[in-house]
Parts: structure tokens; C-alpha cells; sequence
């Protein structure tokens, strides 16, 4: 099954900068990435005949009339999508579904996010899961406690000492931080120490500051359109060969017997895109990579469920420097949600962003060697129940 292999390509991308954006509301932020991503197509508002919108908190906007205005977006259909953190990943899959179903030939996909103002935290704050219809049971939840103990499981299950764990999970922080350096849309652009990352305040043991990526405002765009229409923009669209999602039920919760050392959906998600973009070794044949590292205990496990490192050989890997930027696979080399923060809707925009300009080699000081295809990767929700999009994309037609 071919599916949606070398069928849309995206011939234009924007981005707005990250961070703590208090003086940029959020159609700022969406004209920002939009207008970037205009220019580098050579098109405007008026040639865009379909649009979907990837929001996830209200604030940010509560239908596709929060894209319309601010971008002058007159009567043709947009369509607010949410889907945990994997929202602006999927707002792009239906964008290029849309055209390569014929519906129409040119579509904008657009995430944003205004956390910041929202009061949005990873830990729990009863006010802002009141006014999302939280109940009683949902105030005990923290990301980084689930994420923590996927950490301590790691641990026991592969031999590490506490130390040792948290010696690896701090060389991911130190490698994302300096990509986040060289990266001028980040929120954060300064490099850390293994040392500093060891001492930082304990979030969730063994997570620490520093293994937690932070709360921050943006937007991202895609500009998609036919394979066969794209080099009429541009003599170097991406392809996209493969755009998957898999939802998880709580599956993992209701089975006593989950190991909390993987997430099935990553797995899954992994294993279709690879059949449906022809791909039978993922760590030779993936050039670049950019993951859902909103802890960097999820990195890790990431890389064993995207067949990238084998189980239990992650660690031998990051500190082998193989997913440096310089090295085998580079993984996150604009510095991820650890430098960029995790304003959801925009998230997965943001990483084909960074994919986009490697594979065109226009990534400036932290551009890789020749890149053929690279992946994305995000995760909404739990270790044991998740929504995850897994995109790759390329330089050249198969």
C-alpha cells in the first residue's frame, strides 16, 4: 500500500519564535508564521483554498474563525483540529490528505498556542482543569510524575543505577541544549552542563529542571500542495511520505502487566509509517530526526520504540554521541521542545519546520550532512495511553 507516499509536498514553511511572548497574542504569532511561510512559497492569503487550524487550549482560539480574521481568510473552509500534542501534526496531515485528494490544490496548515497567558502548567493547577471540565481525579495528575515513572522503570528493567539513569538522561538535555544555541527562534539559547542538569531541583525523581521541557507561546505553518504541482513554486519542495497516528484507549493503564518502558502507540505509529513510506531500516535509512522530548527520559524511550537504537541500547547510543549533530542520526537538532518549550498546537508544525530547512540544507550553523529523509515525532497523554503522529518527509520523489 502506497498511501499517501509522494502524493503532497510542502512548498513553503513559517515560524514564529518561542518563548514567553507576553507582548504577541496569538493571531501575532499566526500572522508571524503565516506570512513567513507566504513568502517562502511565493504565494498569499487569497491562493490558500482550504486551511486546518491546530489548537489545543480555547484561548488560543475556538474555531477556524481565529485563523480566518487575522490572516483575512475569506469563506473558504477551515477546520479547528485538536489532538493532544500531536494537534499540529495533525493538522498538517489533513492539510495534505486534502490536497492530495484532489479537494483542493493548495492548503495552509497552521498551530498555535497562547500558554503563557493561559496559566497552563505540566503541574497540576486546579483552576486551568476547571475551566476544561476537570474532574476531582484529573487534580492528581502531573505529566512529570508518568514520565518519572517511566524513568525508574527504565532503570530497574535495564540494570542502570539511579545515578547512572540520571548521568544519561542528562547527556539528552546537554545535547538538545546545544542545538536549542545555535537556534535563533528558541525559547531557550544557552548550553548546560551534565553537572548543572545533576544539580537542578527535582521536578519528579529522577527528573530534574532540567530534564522537563517548559510552557511557551507559538506558531508554525505549512504551505502543502500537490507532488505534482510543487515544483511549479519552488525547484526544492518536500515530499511526504508518510503521515501516520496512532491513538491508544488505556490500554496500558488496564493492563497490570504494562512495563512502562515503552509507548505502543509510538511503536505502532512508527511501524505504518516506515511500511507506508518504504522504509526497512529506520537508523540508516532516517537521515534526521525531530521527537516529542517533553522529558528527556521520553527521548530516550523514544529511540528504542522508533528502532533507532535496539531495547536497552539507547543509552550506550547517546553516550556514544550518535544522535549528536554529528552524528549517525541527529536527533532534534534545533534543540526540541527542551529549547523550543511546548506550545501544543504549534509543536509538530515546529519540528517539520526545523526538517523542512535541513533537508533543504538551509539550516545555517547546525545543518546536518546531506539529509535525505527525516522524521517527526510527537506524543500527547501518558506512557500507557497516548496519541502519537509519526511524519516523515523527503528531499526527492521515490
Amino acid at each position: 500500500m502506497k498511501g499517501i507516499r509522494d502524493k503532497a509536498a510542502i512548498i513553503g514553511m513559517g515560524c514564529s519564535k518561542f518563548g514567553e511572548n507576553w507582548d504577541r497574542s496569538a493571531a501575532d504569532m499566526i500572522i508571524d508564521a503565516a506570512y513567513e511561510a507566504y513568502e517562502d512559497a511565493g504565494v498569499g492569503s487569497g491562493d490558500i483554498q482550504a486551511a486546518w487550524f491546530g489548537t489545543y487550549d480555547s484561548m488560543s482560539g475556538l474555531s477556524g474563525q481565529a485563523l480566518a480574521e487575522p490572516l483575512k481568510l475569506d469563506y473558504i473552509p477551515i477546520t479547528r483540529v485538536e489532538n493532544m500534542c500531536a494537534t499540529g501534526s495533525d493538522a498538517l496531515r489533513n492539510a495534505c490528505y486534502g490536497v492530495a485528494s484532489g479537494a483542493c490544490d493548495i492548503a495552509l496548515a497552521l498551530g498555535v498556542e497562547k500558554l503563557k497567558d493561559s496559566g497552563y502548567t505540566g503541574l497540576p493547577d486546579f483552576e486551568w482543569q476547571r475551566r476544561r471540565g476537570g474532574t476531582y481525579r484529573d487534580r492528581s495528575y502531573s505529566a512529570p510524575s508518568h514520565f518519572a515513572m517511566m524513568a525508574t522503570k527504565y532503570f530497574e528493567k535495564y540494570g542502570l543505577t539511579p545515578d547512572e539513569g540520571k548521568r544519561i538522561l542528562a547527556q539528552i538535555a546537554v545535547k538538545n541544549h546545544h542545538n536549542g544555541s545555535l537556534s535563533p527562534k528558541a525559547h531557550f539559547q544557552r548550553e548546560v552542563t551534565i553537572e548543572q542538569v545533576l544539580q537542578a531541583p527535582i521536578i519528579a525523581w529522577p527528573l530534574g529542571l532540567y530534564d522537563c521541557c517548559g510552557v511557551s507561546d507559538g506558531a508554525a505553518a505549512a504551505i502543502v500542495t500537490r507532488a505534482d504541482l510543487a515544483k511549479n513554486f519552488r525547484a526544492d519542495p518536500i515530499y511526504i511520505k508518510a503521515l501516520q497516528v496512532s491513538v491508544g484507549g488505556g490500554q496500558g493503564h488496564m493492563n497490570p502487566a504494562f512495563d512502562w518502558t515503552h509507548v505502543e502507540e509510538n511503536v505502532r505509529a512508527g511501524k505504518a509509517a516506515y511500511a507506508e513510506a518504504g522504509i526497512t531500516n529506520p537508523r540508516k535509512e532516517i537521515s534526521i530526526a525531530e521527537v516529542h522530548d517533553c522529558f528527556t527520559i521520553t527521548e530516550l524511550v523514544i529511540m528504542e520504540d522508533l528502532q533507532f537504537s535496539l531495547r536497552g541500547k539507547a543509552p550506550e547510543d547517546i553516550e556514544s554521541g550518535f544522535f549528536s549533530l554529528k552524528g549517525g542520526l541527529p536527533v532534534n537538532s534545533d534543540g526540541g521542545l527542551k529549547c523550543f518549550g511546548h506550545p501544543i498546537g504549534a509543536s509538530g508544525l515546529r519540528m517539520m519546520y526545523e526538517i523542512y530547512k535541513q533537508l533543504q540544507g538551509k539550516a545555517g550553523p547546525r545543518q546536518v550532512k546531506n539529509p535525505r529523509l527525516g522524521l517527526t515525532h510527537n506524543l500527547g497523554g501518558t506512557p500507557a495511553s497516548a496519541s502519537v503522529s509519526v511524519i516523515i518527509a523527503g528531499n526527492e520523489k521515490s
